[in-house]
């Protein structure tokens, strides 16, 4: 007979899961540190990186992330999510805080930031979603929302407390003498240390055969995936639908990681264009804004979308996100010359993009089971780590080859627009893997 009975609250389970998120989330704030990083050397700046180089940084770090969360899964079910979860704490705060000391030059940045934080949060990542999932069978896309919001709303803190707040970090600090991008890293380096190994004191799985009181698991049918059928990566890797849900995330994440890394430079070269904004420093104030609630909404997409999917089901909401992605990544580029347009523009595509991460765990634990989702889903995950290469690469070529020029943005966001629209086609076409 199943063991019903839960060793604590499992509602503490979310407040682990967000604390651990709040930190991962820092990745989404590279936006704000691209300006300073990418100011020539001969007009003050103290890196010179090119707008390609930036992104690479960015791109390591999401890369890397995608690769070590498929190990994650693997390891945090042989040896518990706990451990798992706080050595991602570890490695993740190791790299900004080594960033910090170290990282003067591409480089340096490129490995520790990029290399060695992406690893920490690959580490980490899988953990509060693996175990929220076993916790809440029963709520399985709302609860993988609130799990994982707090990487949406992290994205808004590190970008306030660096830009703005308390006159911004990177204006106002300076440890040990250092500039302040690596200063802002020492000490998120070290926040994340704390944070990170707080939150994972509750990543603990539920009893073997726990189900929540009063709740028994619906049964399967032809055209909708719950969860009845457990499959092994093997099993799973060989299927259609795997490789439809794969290419789905890829298209729609290339859209939101793109607009994460150029928000900032493409809002200030559209704002000074149209002449709403002529000052760079204005033009940089409005897109800072953009950011930020370009990651609050990010975070509140995560929940939204979790929970519409499961009243509507997971596929009709996949469709409705993705095709909403794609019509406003098709008009971003006309619309971002004003405020509104901007500020408008960002909340949309960051709370469609939150849906992802609420949607595609979901959706891997629907069409191939709870059990493995840990591992399953690093397998689907990896198409995002793809996409953090492709998106800010493909905005960072196009900016790098047009010398300047506002219209760089457009082809860019063009490519990531149809892309989300065929990720809609796609979903349509969404059915149960056989048995």
């Amino acid at each position: 007979m199943a063991d019903t009975k839960a060793p604590f609250n499992r509602w503490a389970v979310v407040i682990g899961a967000f604390l651990i998120q709040l930190c991962l989330g820092a990745i989404y704030s590279w936006s704000v540190f691209t300006k300073d990083l990418t100011a020539p050397i001969v007009e003050g700046g103290k890196y010179g990186f090119t707008a390609t180089e930036a992104a690479w940084i960015f791109s390591a770090g999401l890369a890397t992330f995608a690769v070590v969360m498929v190990a994650a899964g693997r390891l945090q079910k042989s040896l518990g999510p706990r451990p798992i979860s706080m050595a991602g704490g570890l490695v993740l705060g190791t790299g900004y805080i080594l960033g910090g000391f170290l990282g003067n030059t591409f480089m340096m940045q490129f490995l520790l930031i990029g290399i060695v934080g992406g690893a920490g949060i690959g580490l980490a990542y899988v953990v509060p979603i693996a175990v929220g999932i076993k916790w809440f069978p029963d709520k399985k896309g709302m609860i993988t929302g609130l799990a994982v919001a707090g990487f949406g709303f992290g994205a808004t803190l590190w970008v306030k407390m660096a830009s703005s707040w308390f006159g911004g970090l990177l204006n106002t600090m300076s440890l040990f003498d250092l500039p302040g991008v690596q200063s802002v890293f020492i000490i998120y380096g070290a926040t994340f240390l704390m944070v990170v190994s707080l939150g994972s004191l509750v990543m603990v799985n539920p009893p073997e055969g726990y189900k929540p009181e009063g709740w028994e698991p619906p049964a399967a049918t032809e055209a909708k995936a719950t969860g009845a059928v457990d499959m092994t990566s093997g099993q799973m890797l060989k299927t259609p639908q795997f490789i439809m849900l794969w290419t789905m995330f890829f298209l729609s994440a290339t859209a939101g990681l793109m607009v994460i890394y150029c928000i900032s430079l493409f809002g200030i070269d559209a704002l000074q264009a149209s002449g709403a904004y002529p000052d760079v420093e204005a033009a940089a104030g409005v897109a800072a804004t953009a950011m930020a609630l370009y990651a609050i909404l990010n975070g509140l997409g995560r929940i939204a979308w979790g929970a519409v999917s499961d009243k509507i089901g997971r596929k009709m909401a996949l469709t409705a996100m993705c095709l909403m992605q794609g019509v406003i990544m098709l008009g971003f580029y006309h619309i971002g010359g004003s405020y509104w347009g901007l500020i408008v523009g960002a909340c949309i595509i960051g709370f469609n993009f939150g849906g992802n991460f609420a949607l595609f765990p979901a959706a891997t634990a629907d069409f191939f089971g709870n059990k493995n989702v840990g591992v399953n889903y690093g397998w689907v995950f990896l198409s995002y780590g793809v996409a953090g290469i492709a998106g800010p690469q493909i905005a960072g070529y196009f900016k790098d080859a047009a010398a300047g020029q506002v219209e760089a943005w457009l082809t860019p966001f063009m490519i990531a627009g149809i892309g989300c629209l065929l990720a809609a086609g796609i979903s349509l076409a969404l059915k149960k893997p056989k048995d």
